[in-house]
């Protein structure tokens, strides 16, 4: 297969010369795949400057794409000035794009390889007359990397715009998102797949598979990765709700029966993420990410620092001293995060306060109007918790920024510990507090429930009725707006695009993963007291896979696709959550009259027997852990045979490579022997 690779190669090196010289880059009618929005004010030389580099020829240094404004001269004249423009490709330069980007495909043997357009032929379902070859979501990734990779050639500065100095190398896109001269950049809807997708996906309430692929053909792997999580989490949750319902029914107070419960959710914590990851590679797989090579970081577009040499690429870019970086997290971020807890922790003391005075008053009059009194300092501490989570992640967005991160995964990386750190105090500290100083188990039941429940109804209604409502509110302001238009507007095409325009950014599945990793703690860590977690849980996430379908597709604009191959450092936070929950769960069992009636003389032998039943279950952990792989054995043979036969292929390379300058040294002696 080695002599495929090569013969790929030189077929494509030969075809690419010729056939990105042919792309026509001033085609008047193109389907829209990508839309810029420029500031009102920007200058015209600026927009001309900015064309001529996307249309522009690679070998020239433009990114050789389809390029028109939405609005025509004429319409311009009759609406608004808007300064939206359109970008698309040709089949041929996304294909070639698709092979720039290392876009992994199934070929005609049922392996997955890195596409490229010499082999094209080699493909599944690959037909010069066929334009599905590539997803929607596929073609807008590789638009967006090749707007992202437009680099400063001899300019020293955008025209009209002298205060917005360039260097060579610089991202063009990136300096004018910062200098505020391009307002956004968002890939269109494909109304009619969408309308397809919704089909299969949630309009039809009905418990069924959630289409996976189509979600990742549409919105990419990332998008498609979380839904499968989410999917898979839920029904891994449905035997813990069957087990806990009886539990909670008849044996309440008999926590030395709960031993056998939380050894399952032990168990179960552990090999559901073990399964999760067998899962993932097998859907990786088949979509190509879990082979697809890593392409070189570039620098985020907010890194700022001392222009200077990168040693690994060469290129010019900002240089910015490790030490100084440190400095900032370690003196400012640090400090900022510790006083954050504390004053989280204080909040919750107030919470603690009230609780009191709830249950004297309760106690004093006994009414039933004092009974439902209970609940109310629990379902208020639980929106101040959300209050607080909200208000700490900007803080944290605006800290991380600021600590200016070269890298996206660095960036994402701190942000998602500050973030984790502080989300896990705020929502469990106050859980901790009740079980282990106060060691009210009643309180605790109490308090898990009204958090679980209160949150998870907040979350519903921030982050998909409300947006939702607030999206349709301002759908019909623009369809008013177009139906007063003239018949002679492409308004169908108008509409959306202003609709769009509008629609909330997708931040990403930051929030979604976090919001799922609160409610693995709530169910996992205090599953002896109160089992009817996960119950409550799987109904919630029924809703919730409707809900976050409902927002991707009609609430926010739609995202670029990412490429993953796993769910990340997320993984890594809920095999630490799975270990805290074990500790837990050990020392309430152990702090149970039960089981201290066991021990009436000494508590030395209790707390031994309890920390060595907790190293057991870990040890379990960690050997379950071990025993299951993370790759299917099938995907790892497929895999191991791609490295061979990419190795093989560099061998004959280096050896033919070899031969030739064998040939020519020889070659060089003859015509000296000659000369002489």
């Amino acid at each position: 297969m080695g002599k495929w690779d090569q013969d790929g190669r030189r077929e494509n090196l030969s075809k690419m010369k010729v056939t990105l010289s042919a792309l026509d880059t001033c085609e008047s009618s193109f389907t829209p795949l990508v839309v810029i929005e420029l500031a009102q004010d920007v200058k015209d030389e600026t927009k001309e400057w900015l064309k001529n580099r996307i249309i522009t020829k690679k070998k020239d240094g433009g990114a050789q794409l389809l390029f028109r404004p939405l609005l025509n001269k004429y319409e311009k004249e009759t609406l608004e000035n808007q300064n939206l423009y359109l970008v698309g490709a040709s089949n041929i330069r996304l294909l070639l794009g698709a092979e720039a980007v290392g876009l992994v495909k199934e070929c005609s043997d049922s392996t997955m390889r890195a596409f490229t357009y010499g082999t094209r032929k080699n493909f599944k379902g690959f037909d010069d007359n066929n334009d599905d070859f590539l997803t929607m979501a596929e073609c807008q990734f590789i638009i967006k990397h090749e707007l992202e990779n437009l680099r400063a050639r001899d300019e020293k500065m955008i025209p009209g715009y002298p205060q917005a100095k360039l260097y060579p190398g610089k991202s063009l896109l990136r300096r004018l998102l910062t200098s505020g001269i391009v307002i956004q950049v968002f890939p269109l809807h494909d109304n009619e797949a969408l309308k397809k997708l919704e089909d299969t996906w949630y309009t039809r309430f009905t418990l069924k598979l959630q289409p996976l692929d189509n979600i990742r053909g549409y919105f990419g792997e990332t998008i498609a990765l979380y839904f499968g999580f989410l999917e898979y989490f839920t029904f891994a949750l449905i035997p813990m709700a069957i087990i806990g319902l009886p539990y909670y029914l008849f044996v309440w107070e008999d926590y030395d029966k709960y031993v056998i419960f939380a050894s399952f959710n032990l168990i179960w914590s552990t090999v559901i993420l073990e399964v999760w990851k067998r899962g993932c590679a097998n859907m990786t797989y088949r979509w190509g990410t879990l082979v697809m090579k890593r392409q070189f970081e570039e620098p985020r577009p907010g890194f700022h620092g001392v222009l200077g040499i990168n040693s690994v690429t060469g290129r010019e870019e900002p240089l910015y001293p490790s030490y100084k970086r440190q400095l900032r997290i370690y003196l400012v971020s640090l400090p900022f995060v510790c006083l954050c807890l504390y004053f989280s922790l204080y909040v919750m003391m107030i919470y603690f306060d009230m609780e009191t005075w709830a249950l004297g008053l309760h106690e004093s009059s006994g009414s039933e109007w004092t009974s439902v009194l209970l609940y109310v300092p629990s379902i208020i501490y639980a929106i101040v918790i959300e209050i607080l989570n909200r208000l700490y992640r900007y803080a944290a967005e605006f800290l991380t920024s600021w600590e200016n991160h070269r890298l996206e995964s660095a960036y994402q990386n701190h942000l998602i510990l500050k973030v984790l750190v502080f989300n896990f105090l705020n929502c469990f500290a106050s859980l901790f507090y009740i079980a282990f100083v106060l060691k009210d188990m009643k309180l605790l039941r109490q308090s898990l429930a009204t958090l679980l429940i209160t949150s998870q109804i907040l979350n519903q209604v921030v982050e998909s009725l409300l947006p939702y409502w607030l999206q349709r509110k301002h759908h019909m302001q623009v369809k008013r707006k177009v139906q007063a238009l003239k018949a002679d507007i492409d308004a169908t095409l108008y509409e959306q695009v202003v609709l769009e325009k509008e629609m909330g950014t997708y931040l990403g599945t930051f929030d979604d993963y976090l919001e799922l990793f609160l409610q693995f703690g709530y169910v996992s860590l205090f599953s002896c007291v109160y089992p009817l977690a996960a119950a409550f849980a799987v109904i919630n996430n029924f809703t919730e896979v409707n809900s976050d379908a409902l927002k991707m597709c009609r609430v926010f604009k739609r995202p670029f696709s990412e490429p993953s191959a796993s769910i990340g450092v997320w993984q890594l936070a809920f095999e630490t959550m799975s270990v805290i929950s074990v500790v837990t769960n050990c020392a309430l069992i152990g702090m149970s009259p039960q089981v201290n009636a066991l021990f009436p003389e000494s508590k030395t032998d209790l707390i031994l027997i309890v920390v060595a039943a907790e190293h057991a279950l870990l040890a379990l952990k960690f050997i379950l852990a071990f025993a299951i792989p993370d790759k299917p054995r099938h995907i790892q043979m497929k895999l191991a045979r791609l490295e061979f036969e990419s190795l093989e292929a560099l061998k004959q390379q280096q050896m033919k490579l070899t031969a030739e300058k064998l040939k020519d040294e020889s070659r060089e002696e003859g015509g000296e022997k000659m000369a002489g």
